[in-house]
C-alpha cells in the first residue's frame, strides 16, 4: 500500500493566491505557506524573547507550513467571498474540514496523529494566534510588495489588511511591524 498525502503536500505549488486580483507576481499556496512558516516562527520567537510568552517558535513553524494544506483539495477560496456572510463562511470551513480529514486519511493511521492538529488546526489558542497573525501579515507584505511595484488594485487591501493587524494586539506582531516592516518597503540596493 502507498500513501498520497506527501505527493499532495508537493501540489500546493500549484493552488493560486489573490484570484480576484490583478498581480504583478504570483503567489501560489506554497509560497505563501513556508513565509507563514517564517513570520509565525519570528513572532514566536520575538512573543517568548521580549514578551515572556510560552509559545513554542518550532511549533509555530510547523502550524504555519500546514495552515493551509487543505485548500489543496478546495482551492484558494479569495478573503472577500469566504467572510462574504456567515452561511458561505460557515459552509466553506466544513468544506476546509471534510478536505483535511481526507487530506488526513492519506497517512498510515499511527502517523495521523502527529499531523492532524497542524492540518485542522486544533491548536493551542495562543499558537493559533500566532499563525492567523503571520497569516494576515504575509497577506500584508504580498499588499506591500504589489503597491511597491505600481499596481494601485492592492491598495485597498493593504489598508484593510493592516487595519486589520492593528487589531490584533498581539505585542509580537507590534514589535515586527515597528523594527522588521519598513525593510520591505526598501529596494534590494536600500537594504544593503
Amino acid at each position: 500500500m502507498s500513501y498520497n498525502f506527501f505527493a499532495y503536500l508537493s501540489r500546493m505549488r500549484y493552488i493560486q493566491r489573490w484570484a480576484l486580483m490583478r498581480n504583478t507576481f504570483q503567489e501560489n499556496i506554497q509560497e505563501h505557506s513556508h513565509q507563514v512558516a517564517v513570520l509565525a516562527h519570528a513572532l514566536a520567537v520575538i512573543g517568548k524573547e521580549k514578551f515572556g510568552s510560552a509559545v513554542d517558535p518550532g511549533e509555530a513553524a510547523i502550524a504555519g507550513l500546514y495552515h493551509d494544506a487543505p485548500e489543496i483539495l478546495t482551492g484558494d477560496l479569495p478573503t472577500p467571498v469566504k467572510y462574504d456572510n456567515p452561511a458561505i463562511k460557515d459552509a466553506y470551513k466544513a468544506v476546509e474540514s471534510v478536505a483535511a480529514d481526507k487530506l488526513l486519511d492519506m497517512l498510515p493511521a499511527d502517523l495521523r496523529g502527529q499531523f492532524a492538529p497542524y492540518v485542522r488546526e486544533e491548536l493551542d489558542p495562543d499558537l493559533l494566534r500566532v499563525v492567523k497573525a503571520a497569516d494576515k501579515l504575509s497577506a500584508y507584505l504580498k499588499c506591500v510588495e504589489e503597491v511597491k511595484a505600481g499596481n494601485n488594485e492592492f491598495k485597498q487591501a493593504a489598508r484593510q489588511t493592516r487595519e486589520a493587524l492593528n487589531r490584533m494586539e498581539l505585542p509580537a506582531l507590534d514589535y515586527f511591524l515597528k523594527y522588521f516592516l519598513p525593510g520591505f518597503e526598501l529596494t534590494l540596493d536600500e537594504l544593503g
